[in-house]
């Protein structure tokens, strides 16, 4: 894999990374729920420095790293927003959000784990894999907790 297709793959992270910053951050600001507020705070705080680290990745190999998110992220988030307003933004609405953009971001790292990648991006798509892989069980467990509730 030469150094452009390296920084394509980091850079569609990166994209990945800065939809998720926002998105858990939207969620945050419609949640009714403190323990949820905090949790998709932690997240979004989370995202970023994923995003910040793969960026530095993107510079070592002489790119130019991405600074936003992807234009599906902002229709996901512009989502949020609808769907919450539909629903009175109710703390399952955004878990089940959420939840769906952890597929999606989930989905991004298992194709760029497809590539070949150097062995010292791969430890760290890797490690941001398995983050990833963990917000997406909680977020999961989470909903089921909210849902049985309702």
């Amino acid at each position: 894999m030469n150094n452009e297709d390296v920084i394509d793959v980091l850079n569609d992270l990166i994209e990945n990374c800065r939809d998720g910053e926002y998105g858990f951050r939207a969620c945050a600001e419609h949640t009714q729920s403190t323990e949820l507020r905090e949790l998709f705070q932690s997240r979004a705080r989370e995202c970023g420095g994923a995003a910040v680290e793969l960026q530095a990745l993107v510079t070592q190999f002489g790119g130019r790293p991405e600074d936003g998110g992807t234009a599906s992220g902002a229709m996901h988030r512009g989502w949020v927003a609808v769907k919450g307003t539909l629903s009175g933004y109710t703390d399952l609405a955004m878990l089940e959000e959420c939840e769906r953009g952890e597929d999606v971001a989930k989905a991004r790292y298992q194709k760029a784990l497809g590539e070949s990648l150097p062995p010292s991006v791969r430890l760290v798509v890797e490690r941001q894999f398995q983050g990833a892989q963990r917000n997406h069980d909680q977020i999961r467990a989470l909903r089921d907790r909210f849902r049985a509730a309702a």
